[in-house]
């Protein structure tokens, strides 16, 4: 992987439990904390729009590549330009520890 194609800074996240904050049920409320800001390239590979309760939705996947990170799991967010994408895979490409590819959508996300 080259620097040079690392020209975007992008925020990585994780969701934790807020303490001691809880939520109606009794369910403790979940934050958000950062993990990095990292140089990454961000790319689009798609987009398609659905129907989805009544309304029509968008959904957008990028992949994101960053320099190696082991602490970067499924589940987390990465935001970037005021858009926020959940992470759905990370591909440690080769397996060498070199290189992360995120692969997100953006639109409908349930976190």
């Amino acid at each position: 992987m080259r620097s040079g194609d690392l020209k975007k800074r992008v925020k990585i996240s994780r969701q934790v439990a807020g303490s001691p904050a809880v939520d109606e049920f009794g369910a403790p409320l979940m934050t958000w904390e950062e993990l990095a800001t990292v140089w990454a390239a961000v790319e689009p590979l798609n987009g398609r729009e659905f129907w989805a309760q009544q309304q029509v939705q968008s959904s957008v996947s990028v992949r994101i590549r960053i320099r190696y990170l082991n602490s970067v799991l499924p589940g987390m967010k990465a935001e970037y330009n005021s858009k926020t994408y959940v992470i759905q895979n990370v591909i440690d490409k080769e397996e060498k520890h070199q290189e992360l590819q995120l692969m997100c959508s953006e639109g409908v996300i349930n976190a």
